[in-house]
């Protein structure tokens, strides 16, 4: 054959196409191998993608992945200088720029790695492939990052491609007496991923990036069985193209794999209709030191409190898990209401009605002024002119004290005509509680902003302010005393340590059960002044898990305990409860090959 001039014959054809594939291979390998390409290294989200204030002092949105990328946000800077008294000419000394002198020599064992090269399976002990998978995204983690501050980290990184790959680590590293910490999508934010400073073993992490593979999908059982290193976005992606969904969305999913998932027992958005992890899942096989699978099979209340515990035990490598097909129509919408008792109030009678839409979430006064300054500069006078007539009507017509009032985010999903009655059952509720429709367009903004609210936390670090979020569960008849004690508690704690400015203390009911809530708290301050910004961070945020559990709530909703909420599992769990997950640690992993500390 001749194309273009140029005469082909089989062979240059096979060997063309062979080098086209083993390019596009070569190209999926560096972006699975080296992530922190695409991701920032001490900071939240990909490296094109940040908050940032330009010459003008307007706030931008950089990138282009987001509904809000390559936007300028007018109302940013004056919320961020009102709320937490910094100023965007005073700006945090610049980052550091990582060097191998800045980290630890690998701890090596010799013997192991040996063994791990003649098995083909990718390793490295680059020093930017181990600070990169040695820290997950609690403040002190990336606060210490961004100082330049590097401590214990991996000593050897290694890329297992399938569940054999896996025995085969696990079984080595059982022989020579190593220590495994698996790597999903490091986006934890319990220090689960923090290396021991007194391990003094060779430590391994097991990155699970290469396991990202949907193995069979049963449309008779609709259930899908998935190697755990996959992302919740590519896992979604993959699914839809079949035409069906799992309908997991954490905030994290873009970046958090399912293994991570199972692991702590995540949450994600619209639980409503597709239930928690536990609820999707039906089979995860672990590699144990013992180089056996555990298929769990077991009811899932027994189930679900074995995989709490699996990150100290094995290495999650696939599961089965429950797919839909893709919900034939979507709608967002809002409510707001004349203040949170109110929207409280209507969240818990939707609960008890059980019809709860896919999504719905319930944000306090402080966040809805904090959404409302994330709203990105209007396109049209037109869109301008609503925007204040919609003001107008809520606040002077309706009476709503613009420092009181608090709206709800809606996302409703399925049969477009059962949609449609579903949410004017919802919406005659709110009407009940004083609530009135506030657009569609509100709804889903406020959905999506969910995913761009983590990159935030870097900005404020650049004009010295630190925040964190953190989660519980909790009765209804306590929802309304837990959100006002703790915010009351997190400000007196800031004062008392010495914090000079007012905090942002805030939060929102994000889940909802029969019988209570999800809450999330934010709080974040300004730190100039202080001489160790990160220990007072952690007293408040001490105090206030210690208030949360004073006021009934629970120790984790689904962020999961690891090392950040240890202290407090005796007194969640008891004497008891502690002893039997010390006895099954110790007769599953008697030689602590899977020595992170977490938990327990």
């Amino acid at each position: 054959s001749d194309y273009n001039g140029i005469s082909l014959n089989s062979n240059s054809i096979v060997t063309a196409i062979c080098f086209h594939i083993l390019a596009m291979l070569n190209l999926c390998q560096y972006l699975f191998f080296h992530r922190q390409e695409i991701l920032k290294w001490n900071g939240w989200g990909y490296s094109d993608t940040r908050f940032l204030f330009n010459k003008k002092g307007q706030a931008e949105f950089t990138g282009k992945r987001y509904r809000l990328s390559g936007m300028i946000i007018p109302a940013l800077q004056n919320w961020f200088e009102g709320t937490f008294g910094a100023s965007v000419q005073h700006k945090s000394p610049a980052m550091p720029i990582l060097t191998s002198s800045a980290v630890q020599p690998p701890t090596l064992n010799e013997a192991f790695v040996d063994e791990l090269k003649s098995t083909g399976i990718p390793c490295s002990h680059d020093a930017e492939d181990r600070v990169f998978r040695g820290h997950g995204h609690c403040l002190h983690e990336v606060f210490a990052l961004r100082e330049g501050k590097v401590g214990r980290v991996p000593d050897i990184v290694v890329w297992p491609n399938c569940h054999n790959d896996v025995v085969k680590i696990v079984e080595l590293a059982c022989k020579h007496n190593v220590c495994l910490i698996p790597y999903g999508g490091g986006t934890s934010v319990s220090s689960a991923l923090e290396c021991p400073p007194e391990e003094t073993r060779c430590i391994v992490s097991l990155d699970t990036s290469q396991m990202n593979r949907i193995l069979w999908i049963d449309e008779k059982n609709l259930t899908a069985h998935v190697e755990a290193g996959i992302v919740g976005q590519e896992l979604e992606r993959l699914l839809n193209e079949s035409g069906y969904c799992t309908g997991h969305e954490p905030d994290s999913m873009e970046f958090s794999s399912l293994g991570g998932w199972v692991a702590t027992r995540a949450s994600g958005m619209k639980k409503n209709i597709y239930g928690n992890i536990e609820d999707l899942v039906s089979r995860p096989p672990s590699p144990l030191p013992s180089c056996l699978c555990l298929f769990l099979r077991m009811a899932l209340a027994v189930s679900t409190q074995l995989l709490l515990h699996i990150r100290t035990l094995g290495v999650v490598t696939e599961v089965t898990m429950k797919i839909r097909p893709m919900p034939e129509y979507q709608k967002y919408g809002s409510v707001v209401f004349p203040n949170f008792e109110q929207g409280v109030a209507c969240l818990r009678e939707v609960a008890k009605q059980r019809c709860a839409p896919a999504s719905i979430r319930l944000m306090d006064n402080e966040q809805f002024k904090f959404g409302h300054a994330l709203k990105p500069q209007v396109s049209s006078i037109f869109t301008s002119f609503l925007d204040g007539l919609k003001k107008f009507y809520i606040t002077k017509f309706k009476g709503f004290d613009p420092d009181r009032l608090c709206v709800a985010t809606l996302l409703f999903e399925g049969d477009r005509e059962k949609v449609l009655q579903h949410e004017k059952q919802v919406y005659d509720i709110a009407a009940k509680f004083g609530g009135l429709a506030a657009g569609e367009d509100n709804g889903q903004r406020g959905y999506m902003l969910t995913f761009v609210i983590a990159y935030l936390r870097d900005l404020g670090m650049d004009y010295y302010v630190i925040g964190e979020s953190f989660e519980t569960s909790v009765p209804w008849d306590r929802v309304l005393d837990i959100c006002r004690n703790v915010k009351a508690r997190i400000i007196q704690e800031c004062k008392d340590k010495g914090v000079q400015f007012s905090p942002l203390s805030t939060c929102r009911v994000t889940q909802t059960y029969d019988a209570g809530a999800c809450v999330y708290f934010y709080f974040a301050f300004n730190y100039r002044g202080l001489s160790d910004p990160v220990h007072v961070y952690e007293q408040v945020e001490h105090a206030a898990r210690e208030e949360i559990l004073a006021n009934g709530g629970s120790l984790s909703h689904h962020h999961g305990v690891g090392k950040l909420r240890k202290e407090w599992m005796r007194e969640t769990i008891s004497d008891v409860g502690m002893g039997m997950l010390k006895s099954v640690k110790n007769y599953v992993d008697p030689k602590n090959i899977f020595g992170n500390r977490n938990l327990i």
